[in-house]
């Protein structure tokens, strides 16, 4: 027992109330882990060796791990759009912003993550904007 590692006392109530969750619940909680802290549980050893020789591609799909936001068009209402940059890209004055629109095809945001970059592509898409993922 000398060698246990001790726990905070908040860590070990997580930790307990987590023992309690059921298979559903915890599916829940790993996805809820990977959208909110982006990190990403690591696959199980059978299923990447029972993948096919096909595999390949999927794999180095699996393994882009980055992605550019690219704003192909403003769509017909440029001040939504423009109000969507902004949001995403805050540091943008409304003169910035509203060059970047009117100047597209342009990159929003690289080298985001896939949860990152398919909610800016949601947020730009319902102003009106058309958007690409590279």
């Amino acid at each position: 027992m000398a060698d246990e590692k001790k726990f905070s006392e908040k860590i070990t109530k997580i930790a307990e109330e987590i023992e309690k969750l059921n298979a559903l619940e915890l599916s829940e909680l790993a996805e809820y882990m990977e959208e909110k802290f982006g990190v990403q549980a690591i696959a199980a050893a059978p299923a990447t060796a029972t993948a096919p020789a096909g595999g390949e591609d999927q794999n180095q799909q699996e393994e882009k791990d980055s992605y550019t936001v690219v704003l192909q068009e403003a769509g017909s209402n440029k001040l939504n759009v423009i109000k969507a940059v902004r949001e995403l890209k805050p540091e943008l004055g409304l003169m910035d912003a509203k060059k970047l629109v009117e100047s597209a095809p342009k990159e929003i945001l690289t080298d985001v993550k896939k949860d990152q970059a398919e909610e800016a592509k949601k947020k730009l898409e319902s102003a009106g904007a058309k958007v690409e993922l590279k």
